[in-house]
């Protein structure tokens, strides 16, 4: 008979216990308010469905402060095991060599069944190597749409029910909307790096730049300033001097919402996941929703919009059990169940077909709300239109904002707005480049 002692009987006590413990993995998010309840509440879902791993949400601000935290957090070897990274960070994540654990080597080295066919074409193009492996987990993904008052639509004589769809149209249903004096502005939009430009050139399969739009190496350059951008450019400053349209400042346009709540403005265009929040506001009169307009002049247009939003990485340094709790957790994430969840709650596109075909019930009896959707998959995404991968990309597009705004102040033509954006970019592309080769 085998006799212990009481310190042994305990330590034999405290290794089983040791070894039946969950493992607990930390995800720094970007997600506040709501969204951010929404995501604690899926992560809690996943923590009660099984009792091996445990996730800890933690929110650390913007995307880009998320990033910078992260950043920081990996040379001082305390970073979390997932980090939440907006799209445009995704070419500064593939140049973090030895950073990252991709998320196909992730799922595939613990067991998880992992096909990148089941997520949208658009979504799978804009987080994949050269040689197509996934590199990072889509979560939250969106795209820019239209919407629009119904309610002024019909008082200024056009139909509530259709929405314009070319800028032609844009311009005409705007000068009505004034004239009629049913609201003292045509349109307004967001981001006019994201949605007038980024978008505006993949819905045009116009180049954003070269070596397709930076996914095909390092020494890829900007090129929108090409003929259809400057165009476009060159409308919108002329709408701006008619009053058709107003500007709703830099970055995310934060002055633009306000003005089409107020009704100042009879027209959005602004992400798909703001649909919550504009559905919340939009009180005072009955809110439609259309796809973003196009030239109809432009061969190959209107193509497929490209995604906003962000994915989850995965970072190296961590041991073999958390990565099994993360490739668990992603395995739960992508599920049609929770994706179609998260997906009707805020707005976000339902990242694969089986999400999409569970959410059917929702769209018809919410008009409008697979818009966005409908838009991205239009078109088989071309090398023009799956999206943009350039290092420096946070700080890109502030120039672009900057170039606007000396467009809009009569500084610079269209032409020569445009050509600085590709000339200072093209500097911090090559910065980026010679840091990173």
């Amino acid at each position: 008979m085998i006799r212990y002692s009481t310190a042994s009987a305990v330590a034999l006590i405290a290794s089983l216990g040791a070894a039946n413990a969950e493992t607990t993995i930390d995800w720094w998010h970007a997600m506040g308010g709501e969204l951010g309840t929404k995501l604690e509440e899926i992560v809690q879902g996943f923590n009660d469905s099984q009792e091996d791993y445990k996730v800890v949400p933690s929110y650390k601000g913007t995307y880009p402060e998320t990033m910078t935290a992260a950043i920081a957090a990996f040379r001082a070897k305390q970073q979390p095991t997932i980090v939440q990274v907006f799209e445009v960070g995704t070419g500064t994540m593939m140049a973090a060599q030895g950073a990252v654990v991709p998320v196909h080597q992730l799922m595939e080295e613990h067991g998880e069944g992992f096909d990148p066919s089941a997520f949208l074409p658009s979504v799978v193009g804009y987080y994949t190597d050269s040689e197509g492996n996934m590199l990072s987990m889509p979560f939250n993904s969106s795209t820019p749409i239209l919407y629009y008052n119904k309610t002024v639509f019909e008082k200024a004589g056009l139909d509530p029910e259709t929405p314009p769809k070319t800028w032609a149209e844009v311009e005409e249903f705007s000068k009505k909307i004034m004239e009629s004096g049913a609201a003292s502005c045509g349109f307004t939009t967001g981001w006019i790096s994201w949605i007038q430009t980024e978008n505006f050139s993949a819905w045009h399969n116009q180049p954003i730049g070269t070596m397709e739009n930076g996914f095909g190496g390092l020494d890829a350059r900007l090129s929108v300033n090409g003929p259809v951008q400057v165009k476009h450019w060159g409308n919108l400053k002329t709408w701006a001097d008619e009053g058709l349209f107003k500007y709703g400042g830099p970055v995310g346009g934060d002055n633009a919402a306000p003005m089409f709540y107020s009704q100042d403005c009879a027209m959005i265009m602004n992400s798909s996941a703001s649909r919550a929040g504009v559905i919340a506001n939009a009180t005072d009169f009955e809110l439609g929703f259309g796809m973003l307009p196009y030239y109809d002049d432009v061969e190959g247009a209107p193509q497929n919009s490209i995604i906003g939003g962000a994915t989850l990485w995965v970072l190296s340094g961590k041991s073999d059990e958390e990565y099994e709790a993360a490739a668990a957790f992603f395995s739960y994430l992508s599920s049609p169940e929770v994706q179609a969840d998260w997906a009707s709650f805020s707005g976000y596109l339902p990242i694969t077909s089986a999400a999409g075909e569970q959410m059917q019930d929702f769209y018809a009896e919410n008009p409008g709300a697979d818009t966005g959707i409908k838009q991205i998959t239009l078109n088989e995404p071309t090398e023009n239109s799956k999206g943009l991968r350039f290092g420096n990309y946070v700080q890109i597009r502030g120039i672009i904002d900057e170039e606007f705004e000396q467009l809009l102040s009569g500084d610079k033509d269209a032409q020569g707005a445009l050509d600085s954006v590709v000339e200072r970019g093209d500097a911090l592309l090559e910065e980026f480049q010679n840091q990173n080769q």
